[in-house]
């Protein structure tokens, strides 16, 4: 066999031309996101934009500037690829958002969570996918039924990044908990039930098969749900156990973050949704493995989850902006370009009347539950909700990547007007939408100083404040010192009967208040022992020392605050 220099000497300088293009990018894309940051934080107060338009913006400039650059050949710096999204960027947003949640207020709204991140994603399916079904076919649109039920999940998925930066988690708990719990839950579904369409032979629809479709939900939801809890407790039995902080600090914050993207990567391997079971994994990581840790640990642990999961989430909508312009894509529908205009004015349509038709019923059953006029969702608040699900963000553009376009690219019309379409919407609904609700919800929502006179005018004790998922007529609640506080009084908890609530109907049994008693007691005799937790890591030399529990006992209340 012949040696060929020539050849050879040719393939090294392809390969050097390569990797100094890719260097290229890299920085220019790095030099991006420092530019995102800082814009983002000169036009912090401004009352139209945030960070994630901004980053849009930019992304959508540069693309323009790259290609007049190019001669109109290319507008990217990189291909926008499902496997990058969701293998890489989506993890630390997903965990970061289940780490750091609130999470008395999350599961005190779980009901209400679920209802509308669940059962009122599954309402804008069906209503997307039937009009869908009913109005492109008219326009000459030919997709399979597969292909228009994919169209429904991937608009069912919300976006709620821009009224999240806009609320404020403290002035408004309740409106916060509810945008910010059914937006993940409603992108874990959204990805479930995209991954069931998949799986599913449509080519005849009957009840067997919607039932079927139902089932396979079902399964994805409980089991990723289930998988998430159980890499959560592993890691904390394991830190715990071993109690890593003996000999180094970074072995304890290097095997937190990896036994939680494990937890990501076996979802996806077991084909589950990985969305919802990094973010369980993460509440459960953050109720245990997070006390099991060192003081240093426990700071750079949360500040390493929220520098990621920013970086992650100003990356995704610049490369989000920059894609918009493919000129492959728009070359292919530029004949036919009102229909894709068309398409996407139809299915943003839809997504209004699919956010409605779950939103304002569910609020009202929800409403039915709750006797306190502050537990209850008023129409202001409604709106609030309604309008922070219209925006459709980078988890719509990668399934509508991943359902019509094979590694980023398609020579099919109809594929490529349904790319064009989703990024038509995705750059109105955030740019337009966006610019809109910071205004919005200062007109719709109370200042601070009328929330103040608001919350200072319920008969409230402090204790109802500090722990608010107690919240009711009569606060109750065993703190760590084994005592029961009620209404002020206390009492030993052990032995006394008069402290265990007696429900005397279902509804009082199902009660937040009810169920977190009893979730406390079991939680503090069997799981804390076992996995640690908040006032359950042992003391030796050395160990993580719960600064609260030891150094501050006559102040129940700040070692509640301060971990919650």
């Amino acid at each position: 066999m012949g040696f060929d220099l020539g050849t050879t000497l040719q393939k090294m300088n392809i390969l050097s031309v390569t990797d100094e293009t890719s260097v290229v990018a890299i920085t220019l894309f790095v030099t991006l996101l420092c530019a995102c940051i800082v814009i983002g934080h000169l036009l912090e107060e401004n009352r139209w934009m945030n960070e994630s338009i901004t980053a849009l913006l930019i992304g959508v400039c540069t693309g323009v500037g790259i290609l007049l650059i190019s001669g109109g050949k290319s507008s990217r710096l990189l291909i926008f690829s499902e496997d990058l999204f969701f293998i890489y960027l989506l993890p630390p947003i997903i965990f970061n958002a289940g780490f750091q949640v609130k999470k008395k207020q999350f599961f005190r709204n779980f009901s209400t969570i679920m209802l509308f991140g669940a059962i009122g994603t599954l309402i804008s399916f069906v209503v997307i996918s039937l009009g869908a079904i009913g109005l492109l076919q008219q326009m000459d649109i030919n997709l399979s039924i597969g292909e228009y039920l994919a169209l429904g999940a991937i608009f069912a998925a919300t976006d709620s990044v821009c009224t999240l930066q806009v609320l404020n988690q403290d002035e408004t708990p309740l409106l916060y908990s509810l945008v910010f719990g059914e937006g993940v839950v409603n992108d874990a579904t959204s990805v479930v039930l995209f991954n069931a369409v998949q799986n599913l032979d449509l080519t005849h629809i009957n009840t067997t098969i919607a039932l079927e479709l139902f089932g396979n939900f079902l399964y994805l939801f409980i089991t990723s749900t289930i998988l998430g809890v159980v890499a959560g407790l592993l890691s904390a039995y394991v830190i715990k156990k071993l109690y890593f902080g003996r000999h180094s600090t970074d072995r304890e914050v290097a095997i937190m973050m990896l036994l939680a993207y494990l937890s990501y990567m076996l979802s996806e391997l077991f084909n589950l949704s990985a969305i919802l079971t990094v973010f369980f994994c993460g509440i459960v990581m953050s109720h245990y493995t997070w006390h099991n840790v060192t003081e240093n640990s426990r700071v750079t642990t949360k500040h390493t989850f929220a520098t990621l999961s920013f970086v992650a989430e100003i990356f995704i909508f610049l490369y989000v902006g920059m894609d918009a312009l493919d000129i492959e894509k728009w070359r292919i529908v530029s004949s036919s370009l009102k229909t894709s205009i068309s398409v996407s004015g139809i299915l943003l349509g839809l997504v209004l009347v699919g956010r409605a038709a779950f939103i304002f019923p569910l609020s009202f059953l929800s409403n039915l539950t709750k006797k306190s006029p502050y537990k209850k969702i008023d129409f202001k608040k409604q709106i609030t909700i309604w309008w922070a699900g219209l925006m459709r963000g980078a988890v719509s553009m990668a399934l509508a990547y991943k359902q019509f376009t094979s590694s980023g690219h398609t020579n099919v019309r109809d594929n490529a007007i349904m790319i064009t379409s989703t990024i038509i919407v995705v750059l109105f609904s955030t740019v337009v939408f966006g610019l809109i609700t910071k205004p919005l919800v200062r007109f719709l929502l109370p200042s601070s100083k009328q929330l103040t006179r608001m919350i200072s005018s319920e008969p409230v004790t402090p204790h109802s404040i500090t722990l608010p998922l107690l919240g009711g007529e009569q606060d109750s609640l065993t703190n760590l010192y084994g005592q029961s506080i009620t209404n002020g009084q206390t009492s030993e908890a052990s032995g006394v009967d008069q402290n265990v609530p007696r429900p005397n109907s279902l509804r009082m049994l199902l009660s937040p208040r009810t169920v977190h008693y009893y979730w406390r007691k079991f939680d503090n005799a069997f799981m804390r022992p076992v996995f640690g937790g908040r006032g359950f890591v042992p003391f030796i030399p050395g160990s993580p020392i719960e600064r609260s529990v030891h150094r501050f006992p006559e102040e129940p209340e700040r070692a509640e605050r301060t971990l919650n």
